[in-house]
């Protein structure tokens, strides 16, 4: 072909391999400063392709949208050399990387019922797709053929080209053009790799399958090479004198220039302006800030969220302060005319606060697992945190704190002048809290509960204390 060089321009260039730190112990580079990065060489979009996570998508589909970035969701996933419940020691270590891109909402959904199979059923050393998923979870997904590691690219690098044709040949079966194959750039300092590209150009044009090329960010300028380096002998337990060691000195890993990309491959533009082709088809718009609750079962027909939320308060408002007066299930009027007069003006100011803000159904919900589960004889704490300061939590026994004994502010808790999600902090007997969990899960259905993640960083302490070691 004839030399295009300068007719390209860095936005016609797509990183579409990218590391981050929610590739644990192997990215280093962070999400803010890689989107920044990008948007400082002239580029529109990028991908996010953490090893088998989708961890760290929220992150950056909030902080390149922030700068004007178009951002594509994606993970390196890992495809099992059998089915992804096959965990023979013998037969299924070995693994295939693939990278997977959401194009649309359809494809996001996909990615993300993909991700928890692997990590639920699939997770054998790493968590784990098959062929048989990709073809059921196809759509709205477009593919790359993956690094050296990949199915096409470990077949090609041992000379098993007529397995490679073939394992190429089924991927463009079940995704048609939504299949590509991927070449890496890593400065052409990988003799492996140079050789491999090679055989993929061939492959594609036999084939008839687009590719692209791709550089395989692990980290964000070239001069974060030996921090990368002792990233990797955290992982392995290694030390940089170690001849042997596991290293990616070879190939440089970070997020190149565009240009260096362009210059390089001049003969080849499809390879470039193919990355831009998958970015303009990749649009998701992920609806973000919403309260996503499951409804509370009621109990009795024609009666409200609200109205049930203050019978249970007012009722046990009087258990907590006049349980001599307590005969039975009382009206929220008939409660009234035994409570203090200090007791109605702070509950009538939380309720009134929590119907403002739309927050019924959560305290019905939260009572009603702490109230089911202290029946079973599973030991709550007494509370914690801001609600400590609530006497609506203390009257529907989620806390067992009098706010007002201790002087203790609500407006900690809930304030009607910044509205989110209540935070409650709930501490549930360890050996017990899965049953909790259960019940929930029975009483709402699988997809209306779920657990939440604390993500660990390396902080200063920690770094240090891991790179001495």
């Amino acid at each position: 072909m004839a030399d295009t060089k300068g007719k390209l321009a860095p936005s016609d260039f797509v990183h579409l391999h990218n590391h981050t730190h929610h590739s644990v112990l192997d990215g280093l580079q962070k999400v803010p400063k890689m989107v920044d990065r990008v948007k400082e060489l002239g580029m529109e979009s990028v991908a996010i392709t953490d090893h088998g996570t989708l961890s760290g998508a929220i992150e950056f589909y909030k902080a390149a949208n922030g700068v004007g970035i178009r951002p594509i969701i994606g993970m390196e996933t890992y495809v099992a050399a059998r089915k992804h419940t096959d965990k023979d020691a013998a037969k299924d270590k070995a693994r295939y990387h693939l990278i997977l891109l959401a194009m649309n909402n359809i494809g996001y959904e996909n990615l993300m019922r993909l991700s928890t199979i692997a990590n639920l059923e699939g997770f054998y050393h790493k968590p784990r797709i098959d062929h048989d998923l990709l073809e059921k979870y196809n759509e709205g997904l477009i593919v790359l053929s993956g690094c050296i590691g990949g199915e096409v690219g470990e077949n090609l690098r041992y000379d098993q080209d007529d397995k490679a044709e073939e394992v190429a040949a089924w991927y463009k079966s079940i995704f048609g053009d939504r299949y590509y194959l991927e070449l890496q750039d890593h400065g052409h300092m990988w003799d492996e790799q140079d050789r491999l590209n090679k055989k993929l150009l061939k492959l594609a044009k036999k084939l008839d399958i687009p590719a692209v090329v791709t550089s395989d960010a692990h980290y964000l300028l070239h001069e974060d090479q030996e921090a990368h380096e002792v990233l990797l002998c955290i992982q392995t337990g290694s030390f940089l004198s170690e001849e042997n060691r596991m290293s990616l000195t070879s190939t440089d890993l970070y997020v190149s220039d565009p240009q260096d990309i362009i210059d390089r491959w001049k003969d080849h533009p499809e390879l470039i302006t193919n990355t831009k082709q998958i970015a303009d088809r990749c649009e998701i718009s992920i609806k973000l800030g919403d309260i996503l609750i499951p409804k509370f079962p009621l109990p009795k027909e024609n009666i409200s969220e609200e109205d049930y939320l203050y019978e249970l308060v007012y009722n046990g408002l009087v258990e907590r302060y006049s349980p001599d007066k307590k005969t039975g299930e009382m009206t929220v009027a008939a409660c009234k005319k035994v409570l203090p007069e200090a007791i109605l003006d702070r509950a009538k100011y939380e309720l009134d606060t929590i119907m403002k803000m739309g927050f019924p159904g959560y305290f019905l919900i939260v009572q009603d697992f702490i109230v089911w589960g202290k029946k079973q004889g599973i030991v709550f704490g007494p509370g914690r945190g801001s609600a400590a300061g609530s006497i609506v939590a203390y009257a529907l026994r989620i806390t067992e704190l009098d706010p007002l004994e201790y002087d203790l502010l609500f407006e900690r808790f809930l304030n009607p002048d910044r509205i989110s999600m209540p935070d409650i902090d709930i501490d549930i007997q360890d050996s017990r809290r899965d049953e909790v969990i259960d019940y929930c899960v029975e009483k709402y259905g699988q997809n209306q509960v779920a657990n939440i993640v604390t993500f660990g960083k390396m902080a200063a302490r920690n770094a240090i204390r891991d790179v001495a070691r």
